[in-house]
Parts: C-alpha cells; sequence; structure tokens
C-alpha cells in the first residue's frame, strides 16, 4: 500500500499508480485542479517549507513541517503521524491505551501507536505571513489503508455540512470571538508535561495590554492600536481579514468577527485564527488565550458567538428571512408565541426549536472545557438557560433582522472560545436538522432570559455536560456510538484530573480555616 511513513511523504515515481488517494473518498476532478494550482503556487512563490496541520479531537492543531518539494507527493501518499495524537487529553495524557490492542478503541492499525495518514486538503492553502517561505495545509486524516477515521472531528463536521447541502439547504455561518491578550514579562512559568503543577508563577507575571472598564471604548482602543496592527495586517495577508476589531469590557480583552462563510469553511477558519493569534502575539511579545476565563485579577469570561442562517442551495436565498412587508412572529399565518415579535421564517423557526431543544445535549461541543461554565451566570450577558429572544443579548439564541432583511441569522451565544470549531458547527446542523425535520415550534420569546420561566436550564458543569451527552440518543444517531464513546472517554478523564486536583480557591478557603 502507498503512503509516506512517520518520516515524511514517499517518492514512488511516476509510474507508481496505486497512490493513497485513490483508496480515500476525497480525490475528486476539482481537488485535482486545485492539487495543481498549489503545487504551481509553492513554487513559484519560492516556498520552502510547507506546514501540514490537522485538529485533535480539542481543536489543537498538530502536524509536521515538510520541504515544499515533497508536497505533491502528500498530496497523493499522504504524510504518516501517530495516531496517538487522538488519544489525549488536555493534559496531554494518554487516556486510551496505546499499546494495547487496538490502541484501546478497537482499531488495529491504532495497535502500538500506528501511524494515520496526512491527506492536504489543497483549498486550505495560505502562505504564512510572518514564517518566510512557509506554506499552511490543514489535512483530512485516513487509515493507512485509505479509509475514513470516524475520529476525526473535520470528517463529522464535512460529512453533516454534505447531509445539510442534501436536502437542498446549506448553513452560512459567520465568526464573533472574544480572547484575552496580556504583556509576558520574564520569569512566566508553564505547566510541567503530563501535569498540574505549574513550574513557576505564571498570572503574576501577566498584564492585560488595556485596563478594560470602558466598553468599547475610542481612547482604550487606540491605546493599543498599535499592538494590535500585526494581528490585523497578518491576519489579512493570510487570507482572514477581521470585518471589526472591538475593546470588550475586561481588561484585555478583545473581539474579533468575520465575514460569513460556509460551515466547513468557517470551522477551518476559527482553526487557524486561534493558531494565527497565539503565534502573531508570541512574535510581538504578548500571550494570546482563548481560554474562557483566565486566571489573572479582574479577568472577564470569553464567548464565542456563532451567527447562523440556512440559505437555498441553488440561488442562495436567506431560508430564515421573512419576505418584505410580512408581519413580524405570523408567518404561514400562525402566531409565534404571545411576545415573539420574531422575523423567522418557517425554516428559521423550525431551526431555532432544534437547536432549543437540543442544547444541553450539545453543550459538550460547544463548551467543553471546565472554565466554560463558568460564563453561563446571571445578568453576564452569557445564557443561563436555552432561551431566545429578538436583539436580546441575554438570551441563548439571539435573533438579529428583520422583515425582508437578507442578513436575518440566529446568533449562538452559548459557545466557549476553546471549542473545537468542527464539533461547534456539527452540533448546530445536527440540532437544526432536529427542528427542520420535524418541524418543531419554539416556545414563546424569553423578554427575562435568567428567570426560571425563560427556559431549562444549561448544564452548569462540564462533568453534566458529558453526562448529557453521553446519554444522547440523538447524538449517537448523527455521529455513531465509537465516536460518542471517544469523546466522552477523553472529556471523562479531564474532568476527572480536574476533582482530584487542590485548586486556589480550596486552599485559601480551608487551610487557616482548619
Amino acid at each position: 500500500m502507498a503512503g509516506g511513513t512517520g518520516d515524511g511523504p514517499t517518492n514512488h515515481g511516476s509510474q507508481w499508480s496505486d497512490r493513497l488517494i485513490e483508496h480515500t473518498d476525497l480525490a475528486t476532478d476539482d481537488r485535482t485542479d486545485r492539487v495543481g494550482h498549489v503545487v504551481s503556487e509553492i513554487e513559484g512563490r519560492g516556498l520552502h517549507s510547507i506546514r501540514l496541520a490537522f485538529a485533535d479531537v480539542h481543536g489543537v492543531l498538530r502536524g509536521k513541517t515538510i520541504r515544499a518539494d515533497l508536497v505533491a507527493d502528500a498530496f497523493t501518499d499522504g504524510v504518516g503521524i501517530t495516531s496517538a495524537l487522538l488519544m489525549k487529553d488536555t493534559g496531554q495524557n494518554n487516556v486510551y491505551p496505546v499499546w494495547a490492542a487496538g490502541g484501546g478503541l478497537d482499531q488495529p492499525w491504532m495497535t502500538g501507536a500506528g501511524d494515520m495518514m496526512m491527506v492536504p486538503d489543497p483549498s486550505t492553502f495560505r502562505v504564512l505571513p510572518w514564517a518566510a517561505g512557509t506554506g499552511w495545509l490543514l489535512c483530512d486524516l485516513v487509515t493507512p489503508d485509505g479509509a475514513a477515521i470516524e475520529f476525526s472531528t473535520r470528517r463529522l463536521c464535512a460529512m453533516l455540512d454534505r447531509e445539510m447541502r442534501s436536502t437542498g439547504r446549506r448553513l452560512v455561518a459567520g465568526l464573533e470571538v472574544e480572547f484575552h491578550l496580556y504583556h509576558r514579562e520574564a520569569g512566566s512559568g508553564s505547566r510541567a508535561p503530563n501535569s498540574t503543577t505549574p513550574t513557576g508563577p505564571r498570572s503574576a507575571h501577566l498584564s492585560p495590554i488595556h485596563p478594560g472598564w470602558m466598553y468599547l471604548g475610542e481612547n482604550r482602543f487606540d491605546t493599543i492600536e498599535p499592538l494590535l496592527e500585526p494581528l490585523r495586517s497578518n491576519l489579512t495577508a493570510l487570507g482572514l481579514p477581521p470585518r471589526s476589531l472591538e475593546i470588550e469590557l475586561g481588561p484585555g480583552q478583545v473581539e474579533m468577527t468575520f465575514s460569513p462563510g460556509g460551515a466547513l469553511e468557517v470551522a477551518d477558519q476559527a482553526l487557524l485564527l486561534r493558531a494565527a493569534v497565539n503565534q502573531i502575539a508570541r512574535r510581538h511579545g504578548l500571550l494570546a488565550t482563548f481560554m474562557s476565563r483566565p486566571h489573572v485579577p479582574g479577568s472577564f469570561t470569553s464567548g464565542w458567538h456563532l451567527h447562523q442562517s440556512l440559505v437555498d442551495g441553488d440561488d442562495g436565498t436567506n431560508l430564515f428571512a421573512l419576505p418584505p412587508g410580512a408581519p413580524s412572529g405570523t408567518p404561514s399565518g400562525a402566531p409565534f408565541g404571545p411576545t415573539s415579535g420574531s422575523p423567522l421564517a418557517d425554516s428559521g423557526r423550525h431551526y431555532l426549536a432544534g437547536l432549543l431543544g437540543n442544547a444541553a445535549e450539545s453543550c459538550l461541543l460547544t463548551t467543553p472545557t471546565v472554565t466554560g461554565y463558568k460564563r453561563y451566570r446571571a445578568e453576564s450577558l452569557a445564557p443561563l438557560r436555552a432561551s431566545w429572544g429578538s436583539q436580546n443579548r441575554g438570551a441563548m439564541l439571539r435573533i438579529i433582522g428583520r422583515s425582508g432583511d437578507p442578513a436575518t441569522r440566529i446568533e449562538n451565544r452559548v459557545g466557549d472560545p476553546a471549542a473545537n470549531p468542527y464539533l461547534y458547527l456539527t452540533s448546530q446542523m445536527v440540532s437544526g436538522r432536529l427542528g427542520l425535520d420535524a418541524k418543531e415550534e419554539p416556545p414563546p420569546s424569553a423578554d427575562s432570559p435568567y428567570g426560571e420561566e425563560a427556559g431549562p436550564r444549561l448544564p452548569t458543569y462540564l462533568g453534566q455536560a458529558i453526562d448529557r451527552f453521553d446519554g444522547s440518543a440523538v447524538y449517537r444517531t448523527a455521529l455513531g456510538d465509537p465516536f460518542v464513546d471517544y469523546l466522552v472517554g477523553i472529556k471523562r478523564a479531564e474532568w476527572n484530573r480536574f476533582l482530584s486536583t487542590v485548586t486556589d480557591w480550596e486552599h485559601e478557603e480551608y487551610m487557616e480555616l482548619f
């Protein structure tokens, strides 16, 4: 069987016909054309190195850097990389027995940390503006025999996107992401491998780039513009130009928004955005973090708001928007809740109902970290309950638009900036399809989104979210038992490590008292 080894792609020569790509479901005429253009561009630009990367289950980029002249073979034969990278929790611990038969996941090719193959997607090619002579490609994962890997989150997102498109509709989404930027002083420590013990003080050596407490303040923005400009210019050169750069209320907190795109495209953008912001910031002496709430004095929680709508697969018409002049809240002549006034058409209402009805089961995919659940607090401009409202920033789902507005959309405010983008988008397509297929109707809007009458409470901690996802017949049907069991195992290991760790709060609360 053709295929690269762990040392890089294998060049079998022009007479070799049994290429790995021919045994996958990735080969298309369009892909072949794109590969040719990318190889020509790499040669024309004189690039010397190409970073090949894939997203692990946490949405963290992993991969290898190869010589640019080997990329043509990487497109056809793949590049081998250890399957152990699929077994790690956020502490970099192997959750499953790497050396057992099947890697503990009943996958023979994973035995002994066996190779899987990274196959670059030519549509994701970019040139890194901050690393001279270097290109960047995201990869799909296949087995050494070319079979799809069911633990690949990018594959799942692409699969759900295809299923949605098969109904004559496609998801259009837009990113709105908050993160923190800090000056990083000398002496900042880092965490030791496989340990929750810091090697030195961390938060004590971080200071926010702005003092906060002036939401969208022009003066605050002007003060830090020289620090934000490298992010803006490099992201633009990378092909990810921000639509807006904003100052949030919290010290050092920044928000970026981006133009809408298709489901897989936006998930790829979010993945590259996090990696790019971290790398650019580091090269300018800053620390960027998408952790929801850094353990730095005065920090606010950050969220990831995902804007979304469905459009007609043929003409691109927004299927959420009511025709001009149609009365809000009465599509098809039926009342849409006693306090509604929503501008959503039938498809939008049904999609909205699906997101609401499956919200708690989806939280492990939208909010996968311990810290993320510390956003869900009353009166916090973050959701507490599965609710919706027109232009209401306290509700989980905020409806934006009016009759006849082609930009009518649903903004889901539930997300953790550290979520795996592929799983976040997947959760929206799975949940939205539920409502569409069943033609579900949403409950009345929540004028007071933090009150008990607003809707069911979202999970209050990671362990609860794991249990809801584990018991979800919806996700076991949509994603398959093997993936659900795999993800639950990874996240339970993370949660159990947290439960066994003595926190700063416990130390301060009990150390001297007892």
